[in-house]
């Protein structure tokens, strides 16, 4: 059963409704699904309230929605101010779009986002640094690999990365579009990829995800 927790919808800049994704995830026998659209200070609390509207919905489906954002181009110096500000929206999942060598990503991103607890996942991390992998791994942050092109040309050094510390890795979509959600069997593909055996794969794809759910709904 596949768990997908970095998507975008029509809210940002996905191209499908909220419902129609975890549709469309459900029939694909997704498990779990976040909805992380795009969000800073200006439009959090919209971003969350519109999100947990569908994720109810979605529940008739048997396929839990997890209604949260991912902050995305804030000040590194102020992102625990907007991680907070999202915790108070209600998010239920974070995640914090890292710095990938294809977009601008302020330098300290990366940093800023694993030295907080209250990250779920660091997006696309990039050239992590094995400090911050460090960091993340003490702070419980997942890094994550991704299947988009142009972020996932760093997937091999994330892996090494948090290999050499212990960091949880998680592969996600980063769905925009209705062709990104993926089967498990493809997620394993990716993970194998970017240099992990099957035994590391296993955990990106199944344990970790799963791992992060149940904290969640536990909380």
């Amino acid at each position: 059963m596949r768990i997908d927790l970095h998507t975008h919808t029509l809210i940002s800049d996905g191209v499908l409704l909220p419902i129609e994704l975890a549709r469309r995830a459900a029939v694909m026998k997704h498990e779990a699904l976040a909805f992380t659209d795009h969000a800073s200070m200006s439009n959090i609390e919209r971003v969350v309230r519109e999100a947990k509207k569908d994720a109810e919905l979605a529940a008739e489906w048997g396929i839990k929605v997890l209604a949260g954002c991912e902050i995305t181009h804030v000040p590194a110096k102020r992102l625990d101010q907007v991680v907070s500000a999202a915790r108070r929206a209600g998010a239920e999942i974070i995640v914090v779009h890292g710095e990938t060598i294809s977009e601008p990503v302020e330098n300290g991103t990366n940093h800023a986002a694993v030295n907080n607890p209250e990250v779920d996942i660091l997006a696309h991390p990039g050239l992590i640094t094995l400090e911050d992998a460090q960091a993340a791994a003490d702070n419980g942050v997942a890094l994550e690999i991704t299947i988009r092109p142009s972020h996932g040309m760093t997937n091999g050094h994330v892996a090494s990365m948090a290999r050499r510390v212990g960091a949880r890795l998680i592969v996600n979509t980063d769905t925009h579009a209705p062709g990104d959600l993926i089967t498990e069997e493809r997620a394993m593909t990716i993970a194998m990829g970017a240099g992990m055996s099957e035994e590391e794969a296993v955990k990106a794809v199944r344990d970790v995800p799963q791992d992060i759910v149940r904290r969640i709904c536990g909380r």
